[in-house]
């Protein structure tokens, strides 16, 4: 049981290694990012994140409603659209920057600092979920959900969240705070990954007869950040070979990960 118990806390914390890694990506730069860096580490990140959603998560939510048939899809695509309504509230009530741009979210007081940090939060946020909600399947003892293939999800996003610390951090630095500061705020902005990942497990006693739903809402959450936020930084400014190439790296990555662990 104690064996079980590292594993897990394990698994909860590899992400928010990755975060802060990224986020110590401030102290080898200057101001900013290249523009093709940018497009490259951005593509990397939604290749990986697209690849955790389909293989990590809405492929184990199908195969525990292979029973229902044909219907079995049902409960599949009602959690990955409740997912992405759900990331669309967050998105439309939160203040916050968009992330590598001059457009802001809902008007509000707060600094033009606290907004981006909002938005790396809200990105962080499915991320989290996912993570605890695999974790979750695993510990309950879950078919669809072994060790290696909950190891695998966290391992591919930590991976992901390398590039995706320094992507948000970047701004920070380019708004004159402080590069320590910028490190800080980086590093904070990811624990609400292994925050919302415990509360998750806390929480699926209850919640495990949904795991199909769950799966999927996290996969659907997951989606929204790539479609919404991330292929458009990769493509911003017109045609991104690198970017596109990046995403077909990340993608394949995290499918290895994901097939060769689980």
């Amino acid at each position: 049981m104690r064996g079980v118990k590292i594993d897990m806390w394990l698994m909860i914390i590899i992400p928010f290694i990755g975060t802060t890694l990224g986020a110590a990506t401030v102290f080898f730069f200057r101001n900013a990012i290249g523009e093709k860096t940018q497009r490259a580490l951005t593509g990397f990140a939604s290749g990986v994140m697209v690849a955790a959603s389909f293989f990590s998560l809405l492929l184990p939510a199908l195969e525990q409603t292979e029973n229902m048939g044909r219907l079995g899809f049902i409960p599949s695509s009602i959690g990955f659209g409740i997912g992405m309504l759900f990331l669309l509230v967050l998105d439309v009530i939160t203040p916050h920057m968009h992330l590598n741009s001059s457009e802001e979210g809902p008007k509000s007081g707060l600094k033009r600092t606290t907004k981006l940090i909002l938005a790396v939060t809200l990105h962080n946020l499915p991320e989290g979920m996912a993570v605890g909600i695999v974790c979750a399947g695993w510990l309950y003892g879950n078919e669809a959900i072994t060790f290696a293939g909950a190891l695998a999800l966290s391992l591919g996003i930590a991976i992901q969240n390398f590039p995706e610390g320094a992507i948000v951090s970047m701004p920070l630095l380019g708004e004159g705070v402080p590069k320590w500061k910028t490190f800080l705020y980086g590093m904070l902005s990811g624990i609400v990954e292994p925050i919302g990942a415990l509360l998750v497990i806390l929480a699926s006693g209850l919640l495990i007869p949904l795991m199909p739903y769950l799966l999927s809402f996290a996969a659907g959450a997951m989606i929204y950040v790539v479609v919404e936020e991330l292929i458009p930084e990769m493509s911003e400014g017109g045609h991104s070979n690198i970017g596109t190439v990046s995403f077909a790296f990340g993608f394949v990555l995290m499918m290895a990960l994901d097939v060769g662990l689980g």
